[in-house]
């Protein structure tokens, strides 16, 4: 009896220094998963575990099921693993319920830039991810949890269930790096970019992803995004476009036009401006229009009253803000319990402003704008 039990003892000891060695970052990365203060639908996670973002390009993965398959392979290491995205069309094809408003602004202290950003979507659990790659920046950057298998009653609240917290690193909506680069994302119904010029192709999450790791000023985001195809997923029903702001005030909205074989249409900011925005609709010089129109955006998500309703804040204040002033910039255009006419109920998960000197994101979660967060590199 005793030698079965030794040979027991001893076979446990091998599997467990054998998981030790081959899960030893993600067992890391899932060790610093922990709601933030307390707040059981904020979560904050150290990323410590290896990805390959090279080995991800070379895979021309450009939809949602093959990138869910690709980040299972890596963690899993040849496990079943299983996480699935929530985030599909519904009945009409379109994603009515995404919307969102992103804006840089000029610190009232002269001290560089707030990026601003409501993220209006479903009431769903929200991810804040730090992350230190070995080659790329550092980035703070936050997730919407259904796009890797949490809802309200599927919480990272034990070992098992942390796992799929490791995708949050592939699934950024927004975030900043240590250079001061930000970027956010706004969705465009039906204007899904299918770029297909035989370049690598890439998907909507993951260019944010590389732009967070590589790149410090504008102009190198909109040169990482030339040499690639960025495609979005037709299956969710909704395409994408992109604010990204640097340090030093460059700020830009990278789109995709849809009647020319979904070419890039970059808009900047204007010369000497201190602001910039963006809704959910098309600025571009030939899609834009001021009156709202379903073939450039979403008036369903009244993203032409949201980019106004900014903009005169902004214009107001010259285009330079406080904190609180940020904030409150972003509470005059945010949603709370919104119903949409097939019954699914619209909050401002989240309401996030950006120090882009300071390096540093303050926080307001579903509307509670008594309260802020705070996170910093």
């Amino acid at each position: 009896m005793r030698k079965i039990l030794s040979w027991l003892v001893g076979i446990i000891a091998v599997l467990v220094i054998a998981i030790l060695c081959i899960w030893c970052r993600e067992i890391r990365t899932i060790s610093t998963i922990e709601s933030v203060e307390g707040n059981q639908y904020l979560y904050q996670m150290e990323y410590k575990a290896a990805y390959d973002l090279d080995d991800l390009i070379s895979k021309d993965i450009d939809s949602n099921p093959e990138l869910l398959d690709y980040i299972i392979g890596r963690i899993g290491k040849g496990l079943p693993i299983k996480i699935k995205s929530a985030q599909v069309a519904d009945e009409n094809g379109e994603l009515d319920a995404f919307n969102c408003t992103s804006f840089q602004a000029g610190k009232a202290d002269g001290n560089g830039f707030w990026f601003g950003r409501n993220y209006d979507y479903f009431k769903n659990p929200t991810m804040v991810t730090v992350s230190r790659p070995k080659k790329g920046y550092a980035s703070i950057a936050v997730s919407d949890m259904s796009h890797f298998g949490y809802s309200l009653d599927k919480l990272p609240v034990s070992l098992g269930s942390k796992v799929s917290c490791l995708a949050a690193i592939y699934a950024p909506v927004d975030g900043i790096n240590e250079k001061g680069l930000c970027t956010s994302i706004m969705a465009l119904p039906k204007q899904a970019s299918q770029q297909e010029s035989g370049k690598h192709k890439v998907g909507t999450s993951v260019i944010m992803r590389l732009w967070l790791d590589r790149c410090a000023t504008v102009q190198e985001a909109l040169d990482l995004a030339a040499s690639l195809d960025i495609r979005h997923d037709v299956t969710v029903g909704s395409g994408y476009h992109y604010m990204i702001a640097d340090a030093d005030g460059d700020c830009a909205v990278l789109e995709f036009d849809k009647e020319d074989g979904w070419k890039s249409m970059v808009v900047r900011k204007t010369e000497g401006e201190n602001s910039m925005l963006v809704t959910n609709h098309l600025l571009s010089e030939k899609y834009y229009t001021a009156e709202p129109d379903e073939a450039v955006g979403n008036p369903h998500s009244k993203s032409w009253w949201r980019y106004e309703t900014v903009q005169a804040y902004l214009q107001a204040h010259d285009g330079i803000l406080t904190l609180e002033q940020a904030q409150e910039c972003l509470s005059q255009v945010h949603w709370k319990d919104l119903v949409w006419d097939n019954g699914t109920v619209e909050d401002t998960q989240f309401s996030n402003v950006y120090d882009q000197n300071g390096l540093t994101l303050d926080l307001r979660n579903w509307n509670d704008y008594g309260k802020t967060f705070h996170f910093a590199l």
